[in-house]
């Protein structure tokens, strides 16, 4: 009989296998495609981690504290404290876990959204999955089994989660416990309509075993549910170019989010996923991002979001030598959008925006820059949904809780499957830094159980 079984291979799952095997586990984990990876190596491959040795080299000052009360003013204190804290308590010796297997970082990035201070963490996100995998797969104590969709759990006469059954029928047993780390619902019709409904319209990118399969296998064994209502898209995905998995986030370097009227219909420096909300209420869906050169030119190409360069390369860009003629281009009044360009920059000057309070670049950081230099760009955008950020209820532990809080015996949850982290909105980097941290956290629990 193996100790532990995960269900799912993204960054997660592998956290888990790796840390339940560290713990002295013997593990199998079993990926329905025929690779593992998922949504996680589809990912912008940034982490949320505070206090780090690469911040202290940037001159960053952070810490856990700053982190957890930045996650919880953008998840507008609807997450779980119990769950941030955690997160904020563990993320330091995640980072250093992850570096002592080989998983390789670059410098932090300067902009993301929900940072009060730069803390982004960036990584090759389907190199790190490899890495965790070679690391779980040395320790010699794994079973990895792709192609293996798990149908259902199993528990034996008191209830406890006992193992799964297998697609084929099959059943294999659990020891110590089961681990979900299948991802979430993103390519889950059904289920999409039922949690998500006001984003018929939003472009889907995600790992094609986002079904929900783990979502409903914790709700036949009673499990509650957190953060179903915020199911939410991300800003600045190009409508209709297919080729860029990504969003572009150029309102985190200074621009400004126009609608087809030519009018500012937000607070630019939020969460990415309340500017999702926002432009899905605007005519067709569709925003537009303007900058002029001088924002162009923060753009960082080593960010999949900020990487103003290869878009431009790509065509995706329109560019005007004056406001007025990139107006014509983009089929907005050139009156309305050199009105709205002029009343930014002077509350910019001012230091204070009537409209819409922006203060900073993003969240509490950076300061607000003119629209002022030609030429002039404009990046079409909408919302773009790449993971659900909801899920099945977890403690402190990693165990899914049922309805009556009560903990379902043997039966573990990290990454995507799971809610109550990020409550309202979302960190850049929280989301894979979830998945790792909690992951970790899942598979040394339930080693030892």
């Amino acid at each position: 009989m193996t100790d532990v079984i995960v269900i799912g291979g993204g960054a997660a799952g592998w956290s888990a296998a790796l840390a339940a095997t560290q713990a002295g586990a013997s593990v199998k984990l079993f990926e329905k495609l025929p690779d593992s990876g998922g949504s996680s190596a589809m990912s912008g491959g940034c982490l949320a981690f505070a206090g780090t040795d690469l911040q202290h080299t940037q001159g960053v000052s952070d810490s856990p504290d700053l982190l957890f009360r930045d996650l919880m003013d953008v998840g507008q204190e609807q997450n779980d404290p119990a769950l941030v804290r955690t997160y904020c308590d563990a993320q330091l010796a995640t980072c250093d876990w992850l570096r002592d297997i080989g998983v390789r970082f670059s410098p932090v990035i300067e902009t993301a959204s929900g940072q009060s201070v730069p803390r982004v963490h960036t990584v090759d996100p389907a190199d790190a999955v490899r890495t965790l995998k070679a690391a779980a797969e040395r320790t010699e104590r794994l079973t990895y089994q792709a192609d293996r969709p798990v149908a259902a759990l199993e528990t034996d006469t008191a209830g406890r989660v006992a193992g799964v059954r297998l697609a084929d029928g099959s059943i294999e047993r659990a020891d110590r416990g089961v681990v979900l780390a299948s991802g979430g619902f993103a390519k889950n019709a059904e289920l999409l309509e039922r949690y998500a409904p006001h984003y018929a319209k939003a472009v889907f990118v995600a790992g094609a075993g986002s079904q929900g399969d783990g979502l409903q296998m914790g709700l036949e064994l009673g499990a509650d549910l957190r953060d179903m209502d915020y199911v939410k898209g991300t800003f600045g995905k190009h409508p209709t170019d297919e080729t860029n998995d990504h969003s572009l986030q150029a309102v985190y370097k200074g621009a400004i989010a126009v609608n087809q009227d030519g009018r500012r219909f937000v607070d630019e420096s939020i969460s990415y996923k309340l500017l999702g909300d926002a432009v899905m209420a605007q005519p067709w869906h569709t925003a537009y991002q303007i900058m002029d050169q001088g924002i162009f030119d923060t753009g960082d190409d080593r960010v999949r979001i900020l990487d103003f360069g290869r878009r431009l390369e790509e065509g995706l860009f329109y560019v005007g030598a004056s406001l007025r003629e990139l107006a014509a281009q983009i089929e907005i009044d050139p009156d309305d959008l050199a009105a709205t360009v002029e009343r930014y920059n002077a509350a910019v000057d001012a230091g204070h925006d009537p409209d819409f309070g922006r203060t900073h670049l993003v969240h509490k950081h950076g300061r607000l820059r003119r629209i002022e230099t030609a030429p002039f760009y404009a990046y079409p955008s909408t919302a773009v949904v790449f993971g659900t950020y909801c899920g099945l209820r977890i403690d402190p532990q990693a165990r899914v809780l049922r309805t009556d809080g009560g903990p379902i015996a043997g039966l573990f949850a990290a990454g995507e499957v799971t809610g109550g982290f990020h409550g309202a909105a979302y960190m850049t980097g929280s989301a894979l830094g979830k998945a790792i941290v909690f992951g970790r956290i899942a598979g040394t629990e339930a080693g030892r159980a």
